[in-house]
């Protein structure tokens, strides 16, 4: 690694998100922006908003963003890094090709990209390059020459991440009645996706039961287990548990569900649960609700204790994981020799995500990666 902070040859950051409603009248136009393509009729629509309507018809995901945004260039400006950094969103303003059309009209040439999503899925990496690919196409189609664009690596056991996780598990058990603090299990959550995509997630050798999304989930949880375990002397029991499954009936997704797992400790006689939500980044709609309204009414309902923990959010140990990853791959691409940063039994995740990897149902192009046409 170089001496200096020197992000060379990288000459702007963007961070990449979902993006989400911030009112009441944003709602069913910005789920049309997700569902685009799927014909769903405008009622549909509505019903489906319902969850942002609970919540005025806005989502924390922006504001979020924006604390992380300010958090990453106050650590950035903190360390001597001078690395500007832009946000654009999939669904909502800022828009993905209005900040990258910013960002080439201010003569930006080489961009990493960090994206709200720490796991290899379809959704959660492959997507996100679906939409670069579209946006650089866009601005091509403008006139514009489309500017060179990297992806951070995926950085679910690097320990800027997982050490916020770990802190908040801990705070929750400490929050817990002490009569059933020692006897409560750990129940780590992220989102279901359907089976299919879940068994081709990560690279084609990743391929088979759970690819390479159960298996980074399965490792991120077991390290904070862990670390519990050390720090406490107690080794509570832990399950990987989804939550927010949105699809047809008869597609299989990932499984248990977090409700139901509820139901199943308690029948068990288990006297209390954490939930921690690790497959996010931040406490957004599908946090407050699914787990916050919908898992804490049904343990409710049950008698059940339980404490959710916090996300990563904006943690100054994030924003600094944040500039050793862009540091990292900005010493590789100078062809420096470079020890990634990573914890667990799977080490650092590929820098270029491979031919075949988190493959889409019907084929498109996507940026950042091997397949890249604007390589």
């Amino acid at each position: 690694m170089r001496d200096a902070l020197d992000a060379t040859p990288y000459d702007a950051l963007l961070l990449l998100s979902f993006g989400g409603p911030e009112g009441p009248d944003d709602v069913v136009p910005f789920l049309e922006n997700v569902t685009r393509g799927r014909g769903i009729p405008k009622e549909r629509l509505k019903e489906v908003g319902r969850h942002y309507f609970l919540f005025g018809g806005v989502s924390p995901i922006n504001d979020q963003n924006r604390a992380l945004l300010d958090a990453l260039r106050k650590d950035f400006a903190g360390h001597g890094l001078d690395l500007p950094i832009y946000w654009g969103n999939r669904n909502w303003a800022p828009y993905l090709t209005d900040t990258l059309r910013e960002m080439v009209t201010d003569g930006r040439r080489r961009i990493l990209v960090l994206a709200t999503s720490a796991y290899a899925s379809y959704s959660g990496c492959r997507q996100y390059r679906e939409n670069l690919a579209d946006s650089l196409a866009t601005l091509e189609a403008e006139g514009l020459e489309p500017p060179k664009v990297d992806k951070l690596r995926h950085y679910f056991n690097h320990p800027g991440f997982l050490e916020p996780m770990i802190e908040g598990v801990l705070r929750s058990l400490a929050d817990l009645p002490e009569e059933v603090r020692e006897g409560a299990h750990l129940a780590f959550s992220t989102h279901s996706i359907p089976q299919a995509s879940a068994d081709t997630s990560g690279p084609v050798e990743d391929h088979g039961d759970g690819g390479a999304y159960v298996k980074q989930h399965l490792d991120t949880a077991r390290l904070i287990a862990d670390a519990v375990r050390e720090r406490t002397g107690v080794d509570h029991p832990w399950q990987l548990v989804y939550q927010s499954r949105s699809g047809a009936p008869h597609i299989p997704w990932l499984e248990p569900d977090i409700c139901d797992h509820l139901e199943e400790r308690h029948a068990a006689g288990v006297p209390a649960v954490v939930m921690a939500p690790i497959g996010f980044v931040s406490d957004h709609m599908e946090v407050l609700y699914d787990l916050d309204t919908e898992a804490r009414a049904k343990a409710e309902e049950l008698g059940l204790p339980v404490r959710r923990s916090a996300t990563v959010g904006a943690d100054p140990r994030f924003a600094a994981a944040i500039r050793e990853l862009v540091l990292e791959r900005a010493a590789a691409e100078s062809g420096l020799e470079v020890t990634p940063c990573a914890l667990g039994a799977l080490g650092a995740s590929h820098n270029l995500c491979p031919v075949g990897c988190c493959p889409a149902r019907a084929p498109k192009p996507a940026a950042a990666g091997a397949d890249s046409p604007y390589a």
